[in-house]
Protein backbone atom coordinates (compact mmCIF):
# COMPACT_ATOMS: atom_id res chain seq x y z
CA UNK A 1 0.00 0.00 0.00
CA UNK A 2 2.96 2.23 0.78
CA UNK A 3 4.46 2.05 -2.66
CA UNK A 4 1.38 2.26 -4.04
CA UNK A 5 1.26 5.63 -2.52
CA UNK A 6 4.50 6.35 -3.32
CA UNK A 7 4.50 6.18 -6.93
CA UNK A 8 1.17 7.96 -7.42
CA UNK A 9 2.73 10.60 -5.19
CA UNK A 10 5.89 10.86 -7.24
CA UNK A 11 6.92 10.45 -11.49
CA UNK A 12 9.40 8.08 -12.12
CA UNK A 13 11.90 8.61 -14.63
CA UNK A 14 12.67 5.73 -17.08
CA UNK A 15 15.52 5.51 -20.07
CA UNK A 16 14.36 5.40 -23.44
CA UNK A 17 15.71 1.94 -25.41
CA UNK A 18 15.76 3.98 -29.32
CA UNK A 19 14.12 6.95 -31.00
CA UNK A 20 10.45 7.30 -30.75
CA UNK A 21 10.13 11.09 -32.05
CA UNK A 22 8.88 13.11 -29.81
CA UNK A 23 12.37 14.73 -29.52
CA UNK A 24 11.46 16.63 -32.58
CA UNK A 25 8.91 18.57 -31.35
CA UNK A 26 10.57 21.98 -30.87
CA UNK A 27 11.37 21.85 -34.48
CA UNK A 28 7.78 21.08 -35.04
CA UNK A 29 6.89 24.30 -32.71
CA UNK A 30 9.23 25.66 -34.79
CA UNK A 31 7.31 25.24 -37.90
CA UNK A 32 4.25 26.14 -37.02
CA UNK A 33 5.60 29.55 -35.47
CA UNK A 34 7.18 30.59 -38.59
CA UNK A 35 4.22 29.85 -40.73
CA UNK A 36 1.88 31.78 -38.06
CA UNK A 37 4.85 34.66 -37.24
CA UNK A 38 5.03 36.61 -34.17
CA UNK A 39 3.69 39.75 -32.54
CA UNK A 40 5.71 42.16 -30.31
CA UNK A 41 4.32 45.90 -29.22
CA UNK A 42 6.77 47.85 -27.76
CA UNK A 43 6.06 51.26 -25.71
CA UNK A 44 8.49 54.22 -25.81
CA UNK A 45 8.14 56.96 -23.23
CA UNK A 46 10.56 60.19 -23.16
CA UNK A 47 10.21 63.72 -23.76
CA UNK A 48 9.82 64.85 -26.96
CA UNK A 49 13.04 65.07 -29.24
CA UNK A 50 14.81 62.82 -26.25
CA UNK A 51 15.29 60.44 -30.08
CA UNK A 52 12.90 58.38 -29.33
CA UNK A 53 11.66 57.17 -33.36
CA UNK A 54 15.39 57.83 -34.14
CA UNK A 55 16.64 54.55 -31.77
CA UNK A 56 12.94 52.46 -32.87
CA UNK A 57 13.99 52.83 -36.81
CA UNK A 58 17.84 52.02 -35.84
CA UNK A 59 16.66 48.92 -33.73
CA UNK A 60 14.47 47.31 -36.42
CA UNK A 61 16.76 48.96 -39.47
CA UNK A 62 13.43 50.27 -41.25
CA UNK A 63 10.99 53.28 -40.84
CA UNK A 64 8.86 52.32 -38.58
CA UNK A 65 8.55 56.13 -37.99
CA UNK A 66 8.03 58.60 -40.52
CA UNK A 67 10.05 61.67 -40.46
CA UNK A 68 8.74 64.42 -38.17
CA UNK A 69 7.17 67.63 -39.90
CA UNK A 70 8.52 70.67 -38.17
CA UNK A 71 6.01 72.52 -36.34
CA UNK A 72 5.80 76.43 -36.83
CA UNK A 73 6.59 78.70 -33.95
CA UNK A 74 2.74 79.78 -33.89
CA UNK A 75 1.72 75.88 -33.74
CA UNK A 76 0.32 74.98 -29.83
CA UNK A 77 1.92 72.78 -28.29
CA UNK A 78 0.18 69.30 -27.32
CA UNK A 79 -1.69 69.24 -24.23
CA UNK A 80 -1.52 66.60 -22.01
CA UNK A 81 -0.19 63.17 -22.71
CA UNK A 82 -1.43 61.37 -25.95
CA UNK A 83 -0.96 57.85 -26.57
CA UNK A 84 -0.74 56.50 -30.52
CA UNK A 85 -0.24 53.35 -32.09
CA UNK A 86 1.46 52.22 -35.13
CA UNK A 87 1.97 48.53 -36.49
CA UNK A 88 3.85 47.16 -38.96
CA UNK A 89 4.65 43.89 -40.60
CA UNK A 90 8.43 43.37 -41.26
CA UNK A 91 9.87 40.15 -42.38
CA UNK A 92 14.05 38.68 -41.65
CA UNK A 93 14.50 35.63 -42.85
CA UNK A 94 11.59 34.14 -43.58
CA UNK A 95 10.14 35.08 -40.13
CA UNK A 96 7.67 37.55 -40.06
CA UNK A 97 6.88 40.12 -37.18
CA UNK A 98 3.69 41.84 -36.53
CA UNK A 99 5.70 44.72 -34.61
CA UNK A 100 3.30 47.48 -32.82
CA UNK A 101 5.26 50.75 -31.29
CA UNK A 102 3.22 52.94 -29.03
CA UNK A 103 4.18 56.17 -28.17
CA UNK A 104 3.60 58.65 -25.46
CA UNK A 105 3.75 62.52 -27.48
CA UNK A 106 3.51 65.12 -24.74
CA UNK A 107 4.95 63.17 -21.64
CA UNK A 108 7.06 65.20 -19.51
CA UNK A 109 7.21 68.32 -21.51
CA UNK A 110 4.50 70.03 -19.33
CA UNK A 111 5.74 72.45 -16.74
CA UNK A 112 3.45 70.58 -14.20
CA UNK A 113 4.32 66.86 -14.89
CA UNK A 114 1.69 65.84 -12.20
CA UNK A 115 -0.05 62.60 -13.27
CA UNK A 116 1.87 62.44 -16.40
CA UNK A 117 2.28 58.76 -15.85
CA UNK A 118 -1.72 58.25 -15.51
CA UNK A 119 -2.83 58.18 -19.45
CA UNK A 120 -0.15 55.31 -20.11
CA UNK A 121 -1.45 53.09 -16.95
CA UNK A 122 -4.65 53.47 -18.33
CA UNK A 123 -4.19 52.32 -21.74
CA UNK A 124 -1.82 49.65 -20.38
CA UNK A 125 -4.50 48.93 -18.03
CA UNK A 126 -7.35 48.78 -20.81
CA UNK A 127 -5.36 46.44 -23.00
CA UNK A 128 -5.10 43.67 -20.13
CA UNK A 129 -9.18 44.20 -19.92
CA UNK A 130 -9.64 43.45 -23.14
CA UNK A 131 -7.82 40.36 -22.98
CA UNK A 132 -9.39 39.86 -20.49
CA UNK A 133 -12.89 40.31 -21.73
CA UNK A 134 -11.80 37.80 -24.62
CA UNK A 135 -10.90 35.36 -22.41
CA UNK A 136 -14.30 35.20 -20.77
CA UNK A 137 -15.67 35.37 -24.07
CA UNK A 138 -17.81 31.42 -25.31
CA UNK A 139 -15.83 31.63 -28.61
CA UNK A 140 -12.36 32.04 -27.93
CA UNK A 141 -10.84 30.82 -31.29
CA UNK A 142 -9.55 34.70 -32.45
CA UNK A 143 -8.01 36.15 -29.17
CA UNK A 144 -6.04 39.64 -30.43
CA UNK A 145 -3.40 40.17 -28.15
CA UNK A 146 -2.45 43.84 -28.03
CA UNK A 147 -0.42 43.53 -24.48
CA UNK A 148 2.57 45.69 -23.83
CA UNK A 149 5.65 43.48 -24.24
CA UNK A 150 7.95 46.00 -23.21
CA UNK A 151 8.67 49.79 -22.15
CA UNK A 152 11.86 51.39 -22.95
CA UNK A 153 11.74 54.22 -20.65
CA UNK A 154 14.33 57.01 -22.09
CA UNK A 155 15.92 58.71 -19.35
CA UNK A 156 18.17 62.43 -20.00
CA UNK A 157 21.34 62.54 -19.67
CA UNK A 158 21.64 64.80 -17.23
CA UNK A 159 24.41 62.98 -15.48
CA UNK A 160 23.23 63.95 -11.33
CA UNK A 161 20.51 61.05 -10.98
CA UNK A 162 17.07 60.19 -11.84
CA UNK A 163 14.63 62.98 -11.55
CA UNK A 164 11.41 63.06 -9.81
CA UNK A 165 8.76 62.05 -12.73
CA UNK A 166 11.67 59.20 -14.02
CA UNK A 167 10.86 57.63 -9.99
CA UNK A 168 7.31 58.25 -10.19
CA UNK A 169 6.85 56.93 -13.47
CA UNK A 170 8.25 53.65 -13.10
CA UNK A 171 7.01 53.11 -9.06
CA UNK A 172 3.45 53.06 -11.09
CA UNK A 173 4.32 51.10 -13.83
CA UNK A 174 7.19 48.31 -12.73
CA UNK A 175 4.42 46.15 -11.91
CA UNK A 176 2.20 46.27 -14.92
CA UNK A 177 4.93 45.83 -17.54
CA UNK A 178 8.64 45.42 -18.17
CA UNK A 179 10.78 48.03 -17.46
CA UNK A 180 13.71 48.92 -19.69
CA UNK A 181 15.49 51.99 -18.87
CA UNK A 182 17.86 53.34 -20.98
CA UNK A 183 20.29 56.63 -21.32
CA UNK A 184 18.73 58.57 -24.49
CA UNK A 185 21.81 60.27 -26.19
CA UNK A 186 24.36 58.74 -24.59
CA UNK A 187 27.25 60.84 -26.33
CA UNK A 188 26.10 63.97 -24.80
CA UNK A 189 28.46 62.14 -21.58
CA UNK A 190 32.02 61.38 -21.44
CA UNK A 191 32.70 57.84 -20.38
CA UNK A 192 33.31 58.81 -16.77
CA UNK A 193 30.28 61.08 -16.59
CA UNK A 194 28.25 58.01 -17.92
CA UNK A 195 29.71 55.07 -15.53
CA UNK A 196 28.79 57.55 -12.81
CA UNK A 197 25.59 58.29 -14.00
CA UNK A 198 24.15 55.07 -14.63
CA UNK A 199 25.54 53.98 -11.11
CA UNK A 200 23.18 56.38 -9.62
CA UNK A 201 20.79 55.33 -11.61
CA UNK A 202 20.65 51.97 -10.85
CA UNK A 203 21.22 52.81 -7.13
CA UNK A 204 18.15 54.83 -7.11
CA UNK A 205 16.17 51.94 -8.64
CA UNK A 206 17.48 49.39 -6.23
CA UNK A 207 16.34 51.95 -3.11
CA UNK A 208 12.97 52.74 -4.42
CA UNK A 209 12.06 48.90 -4.80
CA UNK A 210 11.77 49.18 -8.89
CA UNK A 211 11.45 46.71 -10.62
CA UNK A 212 12.97 46.33 -13.99
CA UNK A 213 13.68 43.80 -16.61
CA UNK A 214 16.76 41.79 -16.37
CA UNK A 215 18.07 38.33 -18.18
CA UNK A 216 18.06 35.41 -15.95
CA UNK A 217 20.19 32.00 -16.43
CA UNK A 218 18.67 29.01 -15.35
CA UNK A 219 20.18 25.17 -15.60
CA UNK A 220 19.43 24.43 -18.75
CA UNK A 221 21.45 27.48 -20.26
CA UNK A 222 25.21 26.90 -21.73
CA UNK A 223 28.06 28.73 -20.46
CA UNK A 224 27.76 30.96 -23.92
CA UNK A 225 24.27 32.14 -22.79
CA UNK A 226 25.23 32.79 -19.11
CA UNK A 227 28.38 34.42 -20.10
CA UNK A 228 25.65 36.65 -22.76
CA UNK A 229 22.94 37.16 -19.66
CA UNK A 230 26.05 38.92 -17.13
CA UNK A 231 27.22 40.65 -19.87
CA UNK A 232 23.94 41.99 -20.40
CA UNK A 233 23.45 42.79 -16.47
CA UNK A 234 26.86 44.72 -16.57
CA UNK A 235 25.07 47.29 -19.15
CA UNK A 236 21.70 48.14 -17.49
CA UNK A 237 20.58 50.83 -17.55
CA UNK A 238 21.83 50.78 -21.32
CA UNK A 239 23.75 53.99 -22.61
CA UNK A 240 22.53 54.10 -26.44
CA UNK A 241 22.41 56.53 -29.20
CA UNK A 242 20.80 55.89 -32.41
CA UNK A 243 21.29 57.29 -35.88
CA UNK A 244 19.38 56.13 -39.44
CA UNK A 245 22.58 57.84 -41.00
CA UNK A 246 25.42 56.44 -42.49
CA UNK A 247 28.67 57.68 -42.04
CA UNK A 248 32.01 56.76 -43.85
CA UNK A 249 35.27 55.74 -41.50
CA UNK A 250 38.43 56.77 -42.47
CA UNK A 251 38.92 53.33 -44.00
CA UNK A 252 36.19 53.90 -46.05
CA UNK A 253 32.95 51.82 -44.83
CA UNK A 254 29.90 52.60 -44.50
CA UNK A 255 28.58 52.49 -40.62
CA UNK A 256 25.48 53.82 -39.16
CA UNK A 257 26.89 56.74 -36.31
CA UNK A 258 26.99 60.46 -36.19
CA UNK A 259 30.07 62.61 -37.29
CA UNK A 260 31.47 65.06 -34.88
CA UNK A 261 34.72 67.23 -35.76
CA UNK A 262 36.69 65.14 -33.10
CA UNK A 263 35.65 61.73 -34.63
CA UNK A 264 32.43 59.43 -35.01
CA UNK A 265 30.69 57.59 -32.86
CA UNK A 266 29.13 54.31 -34.52
CA UNK A 267 25.82 52.86 -33.25
CA UNK A 268 26.82 49.36 -33.74
CA UNK A 269 30.22 49.79 -31.90
CA UNK A 270 29.99 48.22 -28.24
CA UNK A 271 32.92 50.39 -27.07
CA UNK A 272 31.12 53.67 -28.02
CA UNK A 273 27.74 52.57 -26.45
CA UNK A 274 25.24 49.49 -25.88
CA UNK A 275 23.33 49.67 -28.46
CA UNK A 276 23.99 46.18 -29.76
CA UNK A 277 23.11 44.76 -25.75
CA UNK A 278 20.07 46.18 -26.17
CA UNK A 279 18.84 45.04 -29.32
CA UNK A 280 20.51 41.65 -28.31
CA UNK A 281 18.40 41.23 -25.17
CA UNK A 282 15.51 42.90 -26.94
CA UNK A 283 15.12 41.21 -30.15
CA UNK A 284 17.78 38.31 -29.88
CA UNK A 285 17.90 36.43 -27.24
CA UNK A 286 14.91 37.51 -24.68
CA UNK A 287 11.86 38.53 -26.73
CA UNK A 288 9.89 35.58 -25.83
CA UNK A 289 10.82 35.88 -22.09
CA UNK A 290 9.75 39.08 -22.61
CA UNK A 291 6.50 37.91 -24.01
CA UNK A 292 6.23 35.22 -21.28
CA UNK A 293 7.05 37.68 -18.31
CA UNK A 294 4.09 39.86 -20.25
CA UNK A 295 1.61 37.02 -20.13
CA UNK A 296 2.17 34.58 -16.95
CA UNK A 297 3.46 37.10 -14.46
CA UNK A 298 2.60 40.53 -14.94
CA UNK A 299 -0.99 40.08 -16.43
CA UNK A 300 -1.60 36.96 -14.07
CA UNK A 301 -1.16 39.46 -11.31
CA UNK A 302 -3.55 41.84 -12.32
CA UNK A 303 -5.77 39.26 -13.92
CA UNK A 304 -5.99 38.16 -9.96
CA UNK A 305 -6.49 41.39 -8.91
CA UNK A 306 -9.21 42.48 -11.08
CA UNK A 307 -11.23 39.19 -10.51
CA UNK A 308 -10.92 39.50 -6.79
CA UNK A 309 -11.87 42.91 -6.41
CA UNK A 310 -15.06 42.14 -8.33
CA UNK A 311 -15.93 39.39 -5.81
CA UNK A 312 -14.59 36.18 -7.42
CA UNK A 313 -13.33 34.05 -4.86
CA UNK A 314 -10.95 30.79 -5.84
CA UNK A 315 -11.23 27.10 -4.26
CA UNK A 316 -7.55 25.75 -4.29
CA UNK A 317 -9.19 22.68 -3.51
CA UNK A 318 -9.39 21.72 -7.15
CA UNK A 319 -5.98 21.78 -7.81
CA UNK A 320 -4.90 19.98 -5.27
CA UNK A 321 -3.34 15.87 -6.48
CA UNK A 322 -6.55 13.12 -6.00
CA UNK A 323 -5.97 10.19 -3.71
CA UNK A 324 -8.94 8.33 -2.77
CA UNK A 325 -8.41 7.29 0.49
CA UNK A 326 -7.19 10.71 1.53
CA UNK A 327 -10.41 11.82 0.09
CA UNK A 328 -12.68 9.12 1.57
CA UNK A 329 -11.29 10.43 4.96
CA UNK A 330 -11.82 13.54 4.42
CA UNK A 331 -15.02 12.61 3.56
CA UNK A 332 -15.80 10.66 6.78
CA UNK A 333 -14.17 13.54 8.95
CA UNK A 334 -16.81 16.22 7.12
CA UNK A 335 -20.02 13.80 7.50
CA UNK A 336 -18.81 13.31 11.36
CA UNK A 337 -19.09 17.17 11.40
CA UNK A 338 -21.60 17.55 9.58
CA UNK A 339 -24.31 15.09 12.21
CA UNK A 340 -22.10 16.58 15.56
CA UNK A 341 -23.45 20.14 13.91
CA UNK A 342 -27.18 18.84 13.24
CA UNK A 343 -26.95 17.31 16.19
CA UNK A 344 -26.14 20.57 18.40
CA UNK A 345 -28.73 22.50 16.16
CA UNK A 346 -31.17 20.27 16.90
CA UNK A 347 -30.54 19.95 20.73
CA UNK A 348 -30.23 23.84 20.85
CA UNK A 349 -33.83 23.78 18.71
CA UNK A 350 -35.03 20.93 21.68
CA UNK A 351 -34.00 22.98 24.44
CA UNK A 352 -35.17 26.41 22.98
CA UNK A 353 -39.21 25.21 22.15
CA UNK A 354 -38.65 23.37 26.07
CA UNK A 355 -37.87 26.96 27.70
CA UNK A 356 -40.32 28.59 25.56
CA UNK A 357 -43.40 25.72 26.56
CA UNK A 358 -41.92 25.73 29.97
CA UNK A 359 -42.22 29.69 29.75
CA UNK A 360 -45.84 29.37 28.34
CA UNK A 361 -47.10 27.07 31.13
CA UNK A 362 -45.37 29.40 33.79
CA UNK A 363 -47.41 32.25 32.42
CA UNK A 364 -50.96 30.48 32.02
CA UNK A 365 -50.29 29.28 35.61
CA UNK A 366 -49.99 33.03 36.81
CA UNK A 367 -52.74 33.74 34.86
CA UNK A 368 -55.33 30.97 36.59
CA UNK A 369 -53.84 32.19 39.91
CA UNK A 370 -54.74 35.48 39.65
CA UNK A 371 -57.95 34.44 37.88
CA UNK A 372 -58.88 32.49 41.03
CA UNK A 373 -57.94 34.90 43.66
CA UNK A 374 -60.03 37.69 41.73
CA UNK A 375 -63.04 35.10 41.48
CA UNK A 376 -62.45 34.27 45.14
CA UNK A 377 -62.69 37.94 46.31
CA UNK A 378 -66.13 38.64 44.48
CA UNK A 379 -67.60 35.58 45.43
CA UNK A 380 -66.65 36.06 48.91
CA UNK A 381 -68.00 40.17 48.45
CA UNK A 382 -71.43 38.28 47.09
CA UNK A 383 -71.41 35.84 50.07
CA UNK A 384 -71.21 38.88 52.37
CA UNK A 385 -73.92 41.06 50.66
CA UNK A 386 -76.13 38.19 50.35
CA UNK A 387 -75.71 37.48 54.20
CA UNK A 388 -76.27 41.38 54.70
CA UNK A 389 -79.46 41.32 52.58
CA UNK A 390 -80.76 37.76 54.12
CA UNK A 391 -80.66 39.51 57.84
CA UNK A 392 -82.77 42.89 56.53
CA UNK A 393 -84.93 40.49 54.82
CA UNK A 394 -85.34 38.27 58.08
CA UNK A 395 -85.66 41.28 60.03
CA UNK A 396 -88.09 42.75 57.60
CA UNK A 397 -90.58 39.43 57.37
CA UNK A 398 -90.83 38.36 61.53
CA UNK A 399 -94.46 38.18 63.15
CA UNK A 400 -95.57 40.75 65.42
CA UNK A 401 -96.73 39.27 68.88
CA UNK A 402 -99.85 40.63 70.71
CA UNK A 403 -98.30 42.31 73.26
CA UNK A 404 -96.69 44.40 70.52
CA UNK A 405 -99.92 44.71 68.79
CA UNK A 406 -101.47 46.55 72.12
CA UNK A 407 -98.95 47.81 74.24
CA UNK A 408 -100.12 48.76 78.04
CA UNK A 409 -99.78 51.80 79.14
CA UNK A 410 -97.94 53.01 82.72
CA UNK A 411 -98.52 50.24 85.29
CA UNK A 412 -99.09 46.65 84.22
CA UNK A 413 -102.69 45.15 85.04
CA UNK A 414 -102.88 41.83 87.07
CA UNK A 415 -104.47 39.88 85.45
CA UNK A 416 -105.77 38.04 88.85
CA UNK A 417 -106.97 41.15 90.01
CA UNK A 418 -110.53 40.38 89.54
CA UNK A 419 -111.07 37.33 91.30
Amino acid sequence: MKANAGNAAGIQKKKMQGYVGFSNYPNQVHRRSVKRGFNFTLMVVGESGIGKSTLINTLFDTKIFPDREEMPPSAEPIKGVDVTSMSADIQENGVKLRLTVVDTPGFGDSINNEDAWQPILENIESRFDAYLAQENRVNRSKISDNRIDAVIYFIKPTGHCLRAIDIEFMKRLHTKVNLIPIVAKADTLTARELELFKAKIMADINYHGIQIFKPVSDEFDDPETVSDNREILSKIPFAVIGSEKLVERPDGTMVRGRRYPWGIIEVENEEHNDFIKLRQMLLRSHMEELKDSTDMVLYENYRTQKLLSMGHVQDNNVFREFNPLIQLEEERRAHEAKMQKMEAEMTAVFQQKVQEKESKLKLSEEELYARHKEMKTVLEKQRAELDDKKKRAEASVRPITPMEQHPTKGKKKNIFSGF
